[in-house]
């Protein structure tokens, strides 16, 4: 392919993406395919000539989309969305068509030196204390194992970093019952160990219960244990459930141990002053992370990492072999010692172009939209005689079920909504998923498309009620 190819088709790939972002609702949102559907449509081997455009974009259409799940459509309300936006859209395509790797302020200093501005707008924007300096990860579960490695080094006085684990340090680390499933993978991963993963109880709200929290930690240090970090949730996947902040802050600052603060999804809700109680007490938290992908109409990956001492976390992952000394290493953030990774995507570009787009007022314009459009239905929920909210709602994930007043039978209740949430996907015209609270099968519905307006919300609510009529009636 020459320049003048590439230009006709890219902008024939443009129309279609405009066209897509036009019509995404009108796909069935979940494709109706078997497990090895796509499979069988893909050749065994690579082709040995190559073939012209025209025929890999036909593909596309006839093979690829009709397979993909359609998680920008406003239709989609299951696990958190993964929103984008236009000018997010755009970015992306800045930043492949410039194919920098940015590990270094030296292989390209524009990418590290807009990512410090961006991350300090972020900071301010959602009101976190000054003490915090920012970075861009990959995901929330990479993230929080940064944090974890952070606590690890802290706690051994790095230790392992430099002679490994000899088997006597008996790290505990901390987490309600209810905190997402990474935590449990990143703990494996930083060596620590799933034995040594305390799930401390929740409340009738499905928060952490402080009191159950300290009790666990003087009960370790009394065996002998050291505990390293507590994960306190701000919005858990389950329900968006809120721990307790400030009250957890004060018992990691009473112990010594580290605190890490995973707000994935809900972080996005502090733009709005009126939503900040949930981070009262951020002030003990050694870290907090956030991502701008999930909520806040920035593509897959952007995760906002914040800490509030960075000299830990460089020193918990530099590396300085003489083939990336550079020059400047004293005056510049080398961001591929802040993380995992070696290698760096130029994510910061879709964020700036995002908060420069929206500004913050576009911003929490779209959440506040959100939240009322699920506190809306919260109430006309909570008002049908047969369905029933189980958690606390207090932003715009609502977790609920069909409960009809003849049927008790707690086994039946939960078939009975497994077969509704079942129905609904089959159908392709509204996407949910589900959890289990307290043994009881919950749909969960989760209004935070990029573009859902009420239009959407009532078609969904009407779908559901259609739906469970005709399991009732037959």
């Amino acid at each position: 392919m020459d320049n003048e190819e590439f230009r006709k088709h890219a902008h024939q790939l443009v129309d279609w993406m405009a066209d897509y972002f036009e019509e995404v609702e009108d796909y069935p949102v979940k494709p109706d395919v078997h497990p090895g559907d796509i499979l069988e449509q893909l050749a065994e081997t690579a082709p040995e000539q190559g073939e012209a455009f025209d025929a890999l974009f036909e593909d596309f259409k006839k093979i690829i989309l009709p397979g993909m799940t359609h998680w920008q459509s406003p239709n989609f309300m299951g696990y958190f969305p993964a929103n984008n936006s236009y000018p997010s859209v755009l970015a992306e395509m800045l930043t492949a068509t410039l194919g920098a790797q940015c590990m270094s302020w030296l292989t390209s200093p524009a990418a590290t030196e807009l990512e410090e501005r961006a991350m300090t707008w972020m900071r301010k924007l959602i009101a976190l204390p000054d003490s915090f300096t920012g970075v861009i990860q990959s995901t929330a579960s990479t993230s929080t194992l940064c944090a974890l490695l952070m606590a690890r080094e802290r706690a051994t006085g790095f230790a392992i970093n430099n002679k490994g684990f000899t088997g006597d340090e008996n790290l505990t680390v901390y987490c309600s019952s209810e905190t997402h499933s990474s935590i449990e993978k990143d703990i494996k991963i930083a060596g620590i160990g799933r034995d040594n993963l305390r799930l401390i109880a929740v409340d009738e709200h499905y928060a952490l219960k402080a009191g159950a929290l300290e009790t666990a930690l003087r009960n370790d240090l009394q065996a002998g244990y050291q505990p390293a970090a507590v994960v306190a949730t701000l919005g858990t996947t389950g329900s968006t459930a809120m721990d307790p902040l400030k009250e957890i802050g004060d018992i990691c600052s009473k112990y010594d141990v580290s605190l890490h603060v995973d707000a994935a999804y809900a972080g996005t809700a502090l733009l709005l002053p009126e939503m900040r109680w949930m981070s009262e007490g951020m002030v003990h938290a050694d870290s907090f992370v956030f991502n701008p992908h999930k909520w806040m109409f920035t593509n897959f990956d952007c995760s906002a990492f914040f800490v509030q001492d960075e000299n830990l976390l460089v020193r918990t992952f530099e590396i300085m072999p003489e083939y990336l000394k550079t020059p400047e290493d004293q005056r510049v953030k080398n961001y591929r010692d802040w993380g995992i990774p070696l290698g760096r995507r130029f994510r910061a570009l879709k964020l700036w172009f995002v908060l420069r787009s929206f500004g913050r007022e576009g911003l929490q314009q779209k959440v506040r939209h959100h939240i009322s459009l699920a506190q809306d239905l919260k109430k006309r929920i909570s008002n049908h005689r047969d369905f029933k909210i189980l958690a606390p709602v207090p932003l715009n994930t609502i977790c609920f079920r069909f409960q009809p007043p003849h049927i008790s039978d707690e086994q039946k209740l939960n078939e009975l909504n497994k077969q509704l949430l079942d129905q609904i996907q089959e159908s392709g015209k509204l996407f949910l998923t589900h959890t289990k609270l307290d043994g009881k099968y919950t749909i969960r519905m989760v209004i935070g498309s990029t573009n859902v307006q009420e239009r959407h919300v009532e078609k969904a609510w009407g779908l559901l009620q259609q739906a469970a009529m005709k399991l009732i009636n037959g």
